[in-house]
């Protein structure tokens, strides 16, 4: 995928419609002082070049009683890593997953109701085929969540200015 420039109304436009999702475009497009066509222009770009992905809710899964998470990384035979992945996707502790470098092959991050229920999700996926062993660490607490919008102020060019955020 190419690089997607952002200019700084990219860069507040995208801030309004994370911290104010239920807002209409026509009332953001005030917010920002410009046309509800610019805005719908701006912002369907954006979706077609893939920087925006979805509008749906964001979800704590703790609410959803899934209070332990865990980071796995599991060995994987690498012939078998598609059909590895295919399983993976079956399962729905397991909220996403990255083939990575280092000691492991594919990294996890799974949700469990408890400790013993993460252990049963890890148990399902070592009985794999190709699967040969993982590695995991439990979350005790977060202290930065998955953030993206720090990266657009920057990539729009208001990280070092906060009066251009609006």
């Amino acid at each position: 995928m190419a690089r997607q420039g952002l200019d700084p109304l990219d860069g507040r436009m995208l801030r309004l419609l994370r911290e104010r999702p239920r807002e209409g475009l026509l009332e953001i497009a005030r917010r920002l002082g410009v046309a509800r066509g610019t805005l719908q222009a701006r912002l369907d770009r954006l979706t077609a070049s893939g920087v925006v992905t979805g509008y749906g809710p964001d979800m704590d899964v703790a609410a959803l009683g899934h209070v332990v998470q865990a980071f796995t990384t599991f060995e994987v035979d690498q012939p078998a890593r598609a059909a590895i992945v295919a399983r993976l996707r079956a399962v729905p502790q397991i909220l996403e997953a990255h083939v990575v470098t280092g000691p492991g092959d594919i990294w996890c991050r799974i949700a469990g109701t408890s400790n013993q229920h993460v252990q049963q999700v890890i148990d399902q996926v070592l009985e794999v085929p190709g699967v040969r062993r993982s590695t995991t660490v439990i979350a005790l607490s977060p202290v930065i969540p998955y953030r993206v919008q720090p990266l657009v102020d920057e990539v729009a060019g208001l990280s070092g200015n906060p009066d251009a955020r609006g």
